[in-house]
């Protein structure tokens, strides 16, 4: 009666109007990727930020996931209060990637298209999984555009990335605010110790903001808060965001109350009818 995540092409299956419904919502299943800072190569500031700028989030979405997805700033939605449009974003700029990694002694010497340094060669290993139709899809659109600018992005899509193994950006898809609310993304990913904290990203300032946040029960507080903190995340080039999800659900004409939920969950509702 009703299917939930299905591949992009099979969309235009069910056009159908007479027959099949299509409701879709922009929610906060966010594809982002982290950086190892115990990786020599991505202490490297300059190698951060030279991947945030090369990142074609407008061309990921469109030419690979038909349009179901909406570029992402970071982590949280623009539908939330604490969403894109409320933070310093990055986009898309290979010219200045390519200046800011020159500035920082990234050349390509010997002409063979990849950029080097004292020696070593800009090379990226991007880690990922196929789990999500999306990422392998994102690791191809990244090879590509970072690979003009000079990476040689050497990529592993592998169902067995918990056993991470040697890695400079691991590039995952999170429901960062499964209630709602900012405080999650932060505890799980992005604060010192955190579980899902992979690249061992730390910054004190970003600690002491989370422990205001966890003692703030006020939701404009809340956001301003989590506003501050993407800001830190965005300005260190710590992480790096591509997309949200468009989540779409398909169903029979005859089914109602079954809609989308911007938290990428609460679909099944007492609403929910087949006439």
């Amino acid at each position: 009666d009703a299917a939930y995540g299905m591949p992009y092409a099979s969309y235009q299956l069910f056009g159908n109007e007479s027959s099949y419904s299509i409701r879709s919502c922009d929610t906060s299943r966010s594809f982002f990727g982290q950086a190892n800072f115990t990786s020599p190569i991505m202490c490297d500031e300059a190698v951060r930020q030279a991947i945030a700028l090369g990142i074609d989030r407008e061309g990921f979405i469109t030419t690979l996931l038909n349009g179901r997805g909406v570029v992402a700033s970071g982590p949280f939605t623009a539908s939330m209060a604490f969403g894109d449009g409320s933070i310093d974003g990055v986009t898309y700029d290979p010219e200045r990637a390519k200046q800011v990694l020159e500035n920082a002694g990234w050349v390509d010497a010997d002409g063979d298209g990849v950029r080097e340094k004292d020696g070593q060669k800009l090379t990226l290993r991007w880690l990922t999984y196929p789990g999500r139709m999306e990422l392998p899809l994102l690791a191809e659109s990244a090879q590509a555009t970072l690979g003009e600018i000079g990476f040689d992005v050497q990529v592993n899509s592998t169902a067995n990335h918990t056993d991470l193994g040697a890695w400079d950006v691991y590039v995952s898809a999170l429901v960062t605010a499964p209630t709602g609310d900012p405080e999650y993304f932060f505890s799980a990913t992005c604060e010192t110790g955190a579980s899902a904290n992979y690249g061992q990203y730390s910054n004190p300032e970003l600690d002491g903001l989370a422990e205001e946040l966890h003692a703030s029960f006020d939701p404009d507080q809340r956001a301003r808060i989590a506003i501050q903190m993407q800001n830190l995340i965005l300005g260190d080039s710590s992480y790096f965001f591509a997309s949200h999800l468009t989540m779409g659900i398909v169903s029979k004409a005859n089914v109602t109350g079954i809609e989308p939920h911007p938290c990428d969950y609460y679909e099944i509702t007492a609403d929910l009818d087949v006439a």
